[in-house]
């Protein structure tokens, strides 16, 4: 929403289905350190659907990996987080991405190096469930299990809309787990927007087996925005001085209740 605030526009839809599954990568399973981005055995996270970064920004801010003053910079000139991830631009970020269909073939090419260093590196690498009608991405899913790369975990935050309505309607690729066991990978399904099953299925793919391993995550577009959430319009928003406001005093009461929640359980 900071974000938001500074550049009037953004993929908040896409965002906020999978901000659930990168805030887990970072905070709950990836060997990374933001003092040494480049550290060669750390993990590497891929964003394919490249739209969708504002939860990365958002994560690696709050992971440490920049100064949180610059999210008040989304959307301006020259700004280090731009529409699309850049890598020459903002430490954390492993590829430039946002050309849909990309990011599966760089992280299966980085397993692969990884492999054949004799690394223990794993490589996550998020898609949208719409940006499976790009052919590119197929030919990598082959490629993957042939070399048997069981170090690649795809993430495919499957909200089901996309910027022209829904995906089925669009280029229906269901279903998305048979297709990925008929190339030989491993599949979970999961609710992506449920913080014990994504953190279950991280430690899932621990078990490493021989196979890339696919989890199909069932996920809502603007998940924990109420006046966003299912409405393709919200793919790409441009909110108005009122809508930030009310948006605003939405999630403030949704953290206030979450926190409530929190302290209970401690």
């Amino acid at each position: 929403m900071r974000m938001l605030q500074s550049s009037g526009h953004g993929h908040i839809g896409g965002a906020f289905s999978a901000i659930d599954i990168v805030s887990a990568l970072y905070f709950y399973k990836m060997r990374v350190d933001p003092k040494d981005p480049q550290m060669e055995n750390r993990d590497r996270f891929i964003l394919s659907a490249g739209h969708k970064c504002m939860a990365q920004y958002g994560v690696l801010a709050e992971k440490g990996y920049f100064d949180k003053s610059i999210l008040d910079t989304y959307g301006k000139l020259h700004s280090k987080i731009p529409g699309h991830p850049d890598m020459h631009k903002l430490p954390g970020i492993e590829a430039n991405t946002g050309a849909l269909g990309h990011g599966m073939a760089i992280a299966a090419g980085m397993a692969m190096a990884l492999k054949l260093n004799k690394l223990n590196s794993k490589v996550y690498v998020m898609l949208g469930d719409g940006e499976l009608a790009e052919g590119s991405n197929w030919e990598a899913v082959a490629a993957a299990s042939k070399f048997g790369l069981d170090k690649l975990v795809v993430f495919i935050d499957n909200n089901e809309l996309q910027i022209s309505g829904k995906v089925v309607d669009v280029m229906d690729m269901r279903p998305i787990d048979k297709k990925f066991r008929a190339f030989g990978w491993e599949v979970l399904n999961i609710n992506g927007n449920n913080i014990f099953d994504i953190v279950s299925a991280l430690d899932y793919s621990d078990r490493t087996n021989g196979k890339p391993l696919m989890i199909l995550c069932k996920t809502t577009k603007s998940k924990g925005l109420p006046m966003g959430e299912n409405d393709p319009e919200f793919h790409f928003w441009k909110p108005s001085k009122e809508d930030l406001e009310k948006a605003g005093r939405m999630l403030s009461k949704r953290i206030e209740s979450l926190q409530a929640g929190l302290e209970e359980v401690v």
